[in-house]
């Protein structure tokens, strides 16, 4: 019987080690071994089932490569925000908790049972106008519209301000692991291929000539990062750990507050007759879904399919976090910290190990 971390994959983080052994592991490619032969229009349920931590972004890119690939112009439903928004919420209030301390934060377990957002389930409803008042009360400690301006003119330091003086638990908890969380970071190039039309089909055809593309990918031969600091509506990368703890942040209170639903970009690309892409700027980063069909209309099956999500890019063994990773001293008291606040920032959808030891990287 296979074991669970040959089916869903795990990272290996050796500190110290010179790449490619800093970091390594790749989870398998199931969506090219299990969607091939089966009908197109089963490819959203199977594609969500297989990737349950972000089964309502893949959902929606399978989906849309399918519709893309028939030629069918359908609306697509406006679920990118809410959905991204929980996730956002799922890891500020489940992961970030777990960095301080092993036992739960009892503000964090009263702010997860209270928020509106993820009382609401599975609706279209969790930016509810309630929403700021929670953020206000658990979060920020102060009004979320005045904490984003303040962030909007300076980023980071305005992120350091807050968390250096704010009275908040999520203050506290970030002011606590600011010391190791400040240190610079080197930074790959931000993922913006979704930018051009151009672009897409390169990558499409990268997809399509190499099988091994999606478990190792490259734009122009380099690594590249993705998450929620490299939306195509950013124009600066963030220089830290900290720094992308604050993006998150910053992009839950935007995604929160009117107007949020036009922060997140998706879209759909008719490459050929019975070929389409798909792509969206999900809670992890760029995820992007390519399909080709055999036949047409509701016969039609899948011939090839292509998913590259952003852990594949953010976890490569030549990128940025193996070279964090690849810096570090495994001796140092501090060694297994570093590398859970780093890990938390890129955020990866499968558990890792730290040289030998088990880190859960989500429940």
């Amino acid at each position: 019987m296979m074991s669970l971390d040959a089916l869903a994959g795990v990272l290996r983080v050796q500190p110290g080690a010179r790449r490619p052994a800093a970091l390594g592991g790749q989870r398998p490619d199931w969506a090219a071994r299990l969607a091939v032969g089966r009908p197109a229009q089963s490819l959203p349920d199977l594609l969500g089932a297989v990737f349950s931590l972000c089964s309502h972004a893949h959902r929606l890119c399978a989906r849309s490569a399918v519709e893309a690939a028939r030629g069918i112009d359908a609306p697509r439903p406006d679920t990118l925000r809410s959905e991204t928004l929980r996730e956002h919420l799922r890891r500020v209030l489940l992961d970030w908790p777990a960095l301080r301390a092993a036992e739960p934060s009892t503000d964090a377990q009263r702010a997860l049972a209270t928020c509106p957002a993820l009382r609401a389930g599975g609706r279209d409803d969790a930016c509810a106008d309630n929403m700021p008042d929670w953020i206000e009360h658990h979060l920020l400690g102060m009004a979320p519209a005045h904490w984003l301006a303040a962030f909007e003119r300076a980023p980071e330091q305005a992120f350091a301000d807050w968390r250096d003086a704010a009275p908040s638990w999520l203050a506290r908890l970030l002011r606590d692991s600011a010391a190791l969380a400040d240190a610079p970071l080197a930074a790959a190039a931000p993922l913006h291929v979704h930018a051009s039309e151009a672009a897409l089909r390169a990558l499409a055809a990268a997809m399509t000539a190499d099988p091994a593309f999606t478990r190792r990918p490259r734009i122009d031969g380099a690594c590249a990062e993705t998450g929620c600091w490299t939306r195509l509506a950013d124009d600066t990368m963030p220089v830290s750990v900290s720094g992308r703890f604050a993006a998150r942040l910053a992009e839950l209170v935007r995604l929160a507050l009117p107007g949020g639903e036009r922060r997140l970009r998706s879209g759909r690309l008719a490459l050929a007759p019975g070929e389409g892409l798909a792509w969206a700027e999900m809670a992890r980063g760029l995820l992007v879904h390519h399909v080709q069909l055999d036949g047409r209309g509701d016969d039609a099956r899948i011939d090839a399919c292509h998913v590259l999500a952003p852990t594949e890019w953010n976890f490569d063994a030549d990128g940025a976090v193996a070279a964090a990773i690849e810096k570090l001293g495994p001796a140092e008291p501090d060694c297994a910290r570093r590398v859970a606040l780093l890990m938390a920032a890129y955020d990866p959808c499968v558990r890792y190990e730290v040289a030998g030891a088990a880190e859960l990287a989500h429940a």
